[in-house]
Protein backbone atom coordinates (compact mmCIF):
# COMPACT_ATOMS: atom_id res chain seq x y z
CA UNK A 1 0.00 0.00 0.00
CA UNK A 2 1.43 3.39 -1.02
CA UNK A 3 -0.32 5.43 1.66
CA UNK A 4 -0.18 5.08 5.45
CA UNK A 5 -1.65 7.43 8.06
CA UNK A 6 0.93 8.23 10.73
CA UNK A 7 1.84 10.89 13.27
CA UNK A 8 5.43 12.15 13.41
CA UNK A 9 7.36 14.80 15.35
CA UNK A 10 7.54 18.36 13.94
CA UNK A 11 11.36 18.06 13.89
CA UNK A 12 11.35 15.05 11.54
CA UNK A 13 12.11 15.74 7.86
CA UNK A 14 9.15 16.16 5.49
CA UNK A 15 9.28 15.48 1.75
CA UNK A 16 5.70 16.26 0.64
CA UNK A 17 2.83 18.58 1.50
CA UNK A 18 -0.87 18.68 0.80
CA UNK A 19 -2.20 22.24 0.81
CA UNK A 20 -5.89 22.14 1.69
CA UNK A 21 -8.75 24.56 2.27
CA UNK A 22 -12.52 24.05 2.30
CA UNK A 23 -12.38 20.61 0.62
CA UNK A 24 -10.06 21.84 -2.12
CA UNK A 25 -6.37 21.15 -2.77
CA UNK A 26 -3.64 23.26 -4.33
CA UNK A 27 -2.35 21.33 -7.37
CA UNK A 28 0.44 21.40 -9.90
CA UNK A 29 0.44 19.56 -13.24
CA UNK A 30 1.03 16.23 -11.47
CA UNK A 31 -1.62 16.45 -8.77
CA UNK A 32 -2.12 17.66 -5.20
CA UNK A 33 0.95 16.03 -3.62
CA UNK A 34 3.52 18.85 -3.72
CA UNK A 35 7.23 18.89 -2.80
CA UNK A 36 7.89 20.73 0.46
CA UNK A 37 10.32 23.12 -1.26
CA UNK A 38 7.65 24.02 -3.83
CA UNK A 39 5.35 25.19 -1.03
CA UNK A 40 7.95 26.86 1.21
CA UNK A 41 9.15 28.99 -1.72
CA UNK A 42 5.78 30.74 -1.76
CA UNK A 43 6.21 32.12 1.76
CA UNK A 44 2.50 32.05 2.64
CA UNK A 45 1.24 31.87 6.22
CA UNK A 46 -0.95 28.87 7.00
CA UNK A 47 -3.85 28.46 9.37
CA UNK A 48 -2.22 25.32 10.77
CA UNK A 49 0.18 22.53 9.87
CA UNK A 50 -0.31 18.92 10.89
CA UNK A 51 1.65 15.70 10.25
CA UNK A 52 -0.41 13.41 8.06
CA UNK A 53 1.44 10.17 7.26
CA UNK A 54 3.65 8.53 4.67
CA UNK A 55 3.34 8.34 0.90
CA UNK A 56 5.59 5.62 -0.53
CA UNK A 57 7.63 5.75 2.66
CA UNK A 58 8.12 9.54 2.69
CA UNK A 59 6.48 11.90 5.19
CA UNK A 60 3.56 14.10 4.19
CA UNK A 61 2.59 17.33 5.98
CA UNK A 62 -0.90 18.83 5.78
CA UNK A 63 -1.07 22.61 5.29
CA UNK A 64 -4.45 24.18 6.02
CA UNK A 65 -5.16 27.67 4.60
CA UNK A 66 -7.99 30.03 5.59
CA UNK A 67 -9.38 29.92 2.05
CA UNK A 68 -8.37 28.57 -1.37
CA UNK A 69 -6.45 31.51 -2.88
CA UNK A 70 -6.37 31.32 -6.72
CA UNK A 71 -3.45 33.74 -6.77
CA UNK A 72 -1.04 31.04 -5.58
CA UNK A 73 -2.05 28.36 -8.08
CA UNK A 74 -4.74 26.02 -9.35
CA UNK A 75 -7.16 24.43 -6.90
CA UNK A 76 -9.17 21.24 -7.33
CA UNK A 77 -12.08 19.99 -5.25
CA UNK A 78 -11.70 16.59 -3.63
CA UNK A 79 -14.66 15.42 -5.76
CA UNK A 80 -12.68 16.26 -8.91
CA UNK A 81 -9.62 14.42 -7.66
CA UNK A 82 -11.78 11.40 -6.94
CA UNK A 83 -12.24 10.87 -10.68
CA UNK A 84 -8.56 11.13 -11.58
CA UNK A 85 -6.71 9.60 -8.61
CA UNK A 86 -6.01 5.92 -8.03
CA UNK A 87 -7.17 4.04 -4.95
CA UNK A 88 -4.24 4.75 -2.59
CA UNK A 89 -3.85 8.30 -3.84
CA UNK A 90 -7.53 9.07 -3.33
CA UNK A 91 -7.36 7.50 0.15
CA UNK A 92 -4.61 10.03 0.95
CA UNK A 93 -6.70 12.98 -0.30
CA UNK A 94 -9.77 11.65 1.50
CA UNK A 95 -7.93 11.40 4.82
CA UNK A 96 -6.30 14.82 4.43
CA UNK A 97 -9.67 16.43 3.75
CA UNK A 98 -11.16 15.00 6.93
CA UNK A 99 -8.18 15.83 9.14
CA UNK A 100 -7.94 19.35 7.71
CA UNK A 101 -11.61 20.05 8.31
CA UNK A 102 -11.48 18.61 11.84
CA UNK A 103 -8.35 20.57 12.82
CA UNK A 104 -9.77 23.76 11.32
CA UNK A 105 -13.07 23.45 13.20
CA UNK A 106 -11.47 22.54 16.54
CA UNK A 107 -8.91 25.31 16.97
CA UNK A 108 -10.99 26.41 19.97
CA UNK A 109 -12.57 24.35 22.70
CA UNK A 110 -16.26 23.60 22.20
CA UNK A 111 -16.78 23.62 25.98
CA UNK A 112 -14.97 26.72 27.27
CA UNK A 113 -13.81 28.53 24.10
CA UNK A 114 -10.09 28.50 24.91
CA UNK A 115 -7.54 27.78 22.14
CA UNK A 116 -6.61 24.12 21.60
CA UNK A 117 -3.35 22.46 20.62
CA UNK A 118 -2.94 19.33 18.52
CA UNK A 119 -1.53 16.30 20.32
CA UNK A 120 1.78 15.00 19.02
CA UNK A 121 1.02 11.38 19.98
CA UNK A 122 -2.61 10.98 18.82
CA UNK A 123 -5.23 12.71 16.69
CA UNK A 124 -6.67 14.98 19.35
CA UNK A 125 -7.21 18.74 19.82
CA UNK A 126 -6.52 19.38 23.51
CA UNK A 127 -7.76 22.27 25.66
CA UNK A 128 -5.30 23.12 28.44
CA UNK A 129 -7.93 25.25 30.23
CA UNK A 130 -10.63 22.61 30.82
CA UNK A 131 -8.73 19.45 29.71
CA UNK A 132 -11.25 18.47 27.05
CA UNK A 133 -9.77 16.59 24.09
CA UNK A 134 -11.74 16.56 20.85
CA UNK A 135 -11.07 13.78 18.36
CA UNK A 136 -11.77 13.64 14.61
CA UNK A 137 -15.47 13.31 14.01
CA UNK A 138 -17.21 10.59 12.02
CA UNK A 139 -20.86 10.78 10.99
CA UNK A 140 -22.53 7.45 10.12
CA UNK A 141 -24.56 7.39 6.93
CA UNK A 142 -26.21 4.72 4.83
CA UNK A 143 -25.83 4.19 1.10
CA UNK A 144 -27.98 1.64 -0.66
CA UNK A 145 -28.54 0.03 -4.02
CA UNK A 146 -32.25 -0.67 -4.64
CA UNK A 147 -32.95 -3.43 -7.12
CA UNK A 148 -35.95 -4.85 -8.95
CA UNK A 149 -34.82 -7.93 -10.84
CA UNK A 150 -32.73 -6.70 -13.77
CA UNK A 151 -33.25 -3.05 -12.87
CA UNK A 152 -31.59 -0.71 -10.35
CA UNK A 153 -32.91 2.55 -8.94
CA UNK A 154 -30.37 5.38 -9.20
CA UNK A 155 -30.58 9.11 -8.60
CA UNK A 156 -28.60 12.22 -9.39
CA UNK A 157 -28.01 15.46 -7.52
CA UNK A 158 -27.35 18.76 -9.23
CA UNK A 159 -23.73 18.77 -7.96
CA UNK A 160 -22.92 15.54 -9.86
CA UNK A 161 -20.97 15.62 -13.14
CA UNK A 162 -23.23 15.66 -16.23
CA UNK A 163 -25.03 12.37 -16.79
CA UNK A 164 -23.83 10.70 -13.60
CA UNK A 165 -26.29 8.69 -11.48
CA UNK A 166 -25.54 7.03 -8.16
CA UNK A 167 -27.03 5.00 -5.34
CA UNK A 168 -29.09 6.70 -2.62
CA UNK A 169 -27.52 7.89 0.63
CA UNK A 170 -28.28 9.82 3.80
CA UNK A 171 -27.09 10.52 7.34
CA UNK A 172 -28.24 8.54 10.36
CA UNK A 173 -30.25 10.65 12.81
CA UNK A 174 -30.01 10.45 16.63
CA UNK A 175 -31.95 7.50 18.04
CA UNK A 176 -32.15 5.80 14.65
CA UNK A 177 -30.87 2.36 13.63
CA UNK A 178 -29.11 1.88 10.29
CA UNK A 179 -32.11 -0.06 8.99
CA UNK A 180 -34.57 2.63 10.09
CA UNK A 181 -32.39 5.27 8.45
CA UNK A 182 -32.29 3.37 5.17
CA UNK A 183 -36.06 2.95 4.99
CA UNK A 184 -36.65 6.60 5.92
CA UNK A 185 -34.08 8.04 3.50
CA UNK A 186 -35.36 6.00 0.55
CA UNK A 187 -38.94 6.97 1.35
CA UNK A 188 -38.02 10.67 1.68
CA UNK A 189 -35.84 10.84 -1.44
CA UNK A 190 -37.77 8.73 -3.96
CA UNK A 191 -41.05 7.70 -2.29
CA UNK A 192 -40.68 3.92 -2.61
CA UNK A 193 -40.66 1.13 -0.04
CA UNK A 194 -37.90 -1.46 0.30
CA UNK A 195 -37.42 -4.88 1.89
CA UNK A 196 -34.74 -7.55 2.43
CA UNK A 197 -32.05 -5.15 3.60
CA UNK A 198 -28.54 -6.61 3.46
CA UNK A 199 -25.34 -4.97 4.73
CA UNK A 200 -22.39 -5.34 2.32
CA UNK A 201 -19.43 -3.03 3.02
CA UNK A 202 -18.33 0.37 4.35
CA UNK A 203 -16.16 3.28 3.23
CA UNK A 204 -14.85 6.38 4.94
CA UNK A 205 -15.97 9.39 2.94
CA UNK A 206 -14.79 13.04 3.10
CA UNK A 207 -18.10 14.82 2.34
CA UNK A 208 -17.49 16.09 4.96
CA UNK A 209 -16.66 13.33 7.50
CA UNK A 210 -18.91 10.35 6.80
CA UNK A 211 -18.59 6.66 7.48
CA UNK A 212 -20.74 5.23 4.71
CA UNK A 213 -22.37 1.86 5.41
CA UNK A 214 -23.36 0.13 2.18
CA UNK A 215 -26.55 -1.91 1.80
CA UNK A 216 -28.49 -3.78 -0.85
CA UNK A 217 -32.29 -3.47 -0.64
CA UNK A 218 -35.04 -4.93 -2.80
CA UNK A 219 -37.95 -2.91 -4.14
CA UNK A 220 -41.21 -3.54 -2.23
CA UNK A 221 -43.65 -1.04 -3.76
CA UNK A 222 -44.52 2.51 -4.74
CA UNK A 223 -43.80 4.90 -7.60
CA UNK A 224 -40.80 7.22 -7.78
CA UNK A 225 -41.70 10.62 -6.35
CA UNK A 226 -38.85 13.05 -5.62
CA UNK A 227 -39.48 14.41 -2.18
CA UNK A 228 -36.76 16.38 -0.41
CA UNK A 229 -34.88 18.57 -2.94
CA UNK A 230 -31.69 16.48 -2.64
CA UNK A 231 -32.18 14.81 -6.01
CA UNK A 232 -32.99 16.41 -9.33
CA UNK A 233 -33.81 13.06 -10.93
CA UNK A 234 -34.22 9.36 -10.08
CA UNK A 235 -35.21 6.47 -12.29
CA UNK A 236 -35.01 2.73 -12.90
CA UNK A 237 -32.20 1.58 -15.18
CA UNK A 238 -31.89 -1.80 -16.91
CA UNK A 239 -28.61 -3.51 -16.11
CA UNK A 240 -27.62 -3.47 -19.79
CA UNK A 241 -28.42 0.25 -20.14
CA UNK A 242 -26.74 1.84 -17.14
CA UNK A 243 -25.89 5.57 -17.16
CA UNK A 244 -22.57 7.19 -16.32
CA UNK A 245 -21.65 5.69 -12.91
CA UNK A 246 -19.36 6.79 -10.04
CA UNK A 247 -15.71 5.67 -10.27
CA UNK A 248 -14.47 2.40 -8.81
CA UNK A 249 -12.91 4.26 -5.87
CA UNK A 250 -16.45 4.67 -4.46
CA UNK A 251 -18.64 2.33 -2.46
CA UNK A 252 -21.57 3.31 -4.69
CA UNK A 253 -19.84 1.73 -7.68
CA UNK A 254 -18.90 -1.31 -5.62
CA UNK A 255 -22.56 -1.92 -4.70
CA UNK A 256 -23.59 -1.65 -8.35
CA UNK A 257 -20.78 -3.88 -9.65
CA UNK A 258 -21.46 -6.48 -6.97
CA UNK A 259 -25.07 -6.74 -8.10
CA UNK A 260 -24.03 -6.96 -11.75
CA UNK A 261 -21.85 -9.93 -10.89
CA UNK A 262 -24.68 -11.55 -8.91
CA UNK A 263 -26.89 -11.26 -12.00
CA UNK A 264 -24.30 -13.07 -14.12
CA UNK A 265 -22.68 -10.11 -15.88
CA UNK A 266 -18.90 -10.10 -16.31
CA UNK A 267 -17.98 -7.38 -13.84
CA UNK A 268 -15.45 -7.80 -11.05
CA UNK A 269 -16.31 -5.56 -8.06
CA UNK A 270 -13.45 -3.58 -6.52
CA UNK A 271 -13.89 -3.07 -2.79
CA UNK A 272 -12.86 0.55 -2.08
CA UNK A 273 -10.34 1.26 0.64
Amino acid sequence: MSWQAELFAPTEPVQWVLVHSQQQFLCDEYGALLPLAFWRSRGIDSLLEAPLGRWRGERVLLIELPEPDPAIGQWQAVRQLMFSAGGDEFALYRYATQIGLWARQHRFCGSCGAPTTLHSYERGAHCAACHLTQYPRLSPSIITLITRGDEVLLGRASRFPPGLYSTLAGFVEPGESLEDCLVREVREEVGVEVTNLRYLASQNWPMPHSLMLGFHAEYAGGEIVLGDDELEDARWFALDQLPHLPPQTTISRYLIDLYLRERGLSVEPVLPG
